[in-house]
């Protein structure tokens, strides 16, 4: 019988929630990364940090900067890949255009919520987002807030 993980499977490596907390998350869209060996090797151990991350499109081309990936362990140091490297993001064409059109003309950022392995490759979710204000993040806490609090209720009143 398959392992599930080879049997389309999604294994969850890196999340950021940060970003959904700092940003309005308007579209998301999947990406592969183009990667090293040793970068892959440290992604199956989970040694990802995607809170800093963003992404931009140059010339025709999306690349992700400032995420993250530490060198791994059993490797030589120099085969070794460098931790904050800019790596490239593998977009359809129409959907890079999309992008273009759409960070340089409304001014918005495009930000990594999750990589995760789908069928054995490693994937991106980038979402295209407006930056909150404060008022907009102490709506979202007190929203959050809310609503743990309702679900307490109901638990103690089926008690």
């Amino acid at each position: 019988m398959a392992n599930s993980s080879k049997d389309g499977g999604v294994k969850i490596v890196a999340d950021n929630r940060q970003a959904r907390y700092e940003y309005e998350i308007l579209e998301t869209y999947e990406a592969g990364v183009a990667l090293l060996g040793t970068e892959v090797k440290s992604i199956r151990e989970g040694k990802v940090n995607l809170r800093d991350g963003f992404a931009n499109v140059k010339r025709g081309e999306a690349w992700l900067h400032n995420v993250h990936i530490s060198p791994h362990k059993m490797t030589n140091l120099a085969y070794n890949h460098e931790p904050r490297r800019v790596r490239k993001l593998l977009l359809h064409r129409q959907e890079i255009r999309k992008l273009i059109g759409q960070t340089e003309q409304k001014g918005l950022t495009l930000i990594p919520l999750k990589m995760y392995f789908k069928d054995g490759r490693i994937k991106v979710v980038i979402g295209l987002s407006r930056g909150k204000k404060l008022h907009d993040k102490r709506e979202s806490l007190k929203k959050k807030q809310d609503k743990r609090e309702m679900a307490r209720v109901m638990k103690s009143a089926n008690q």
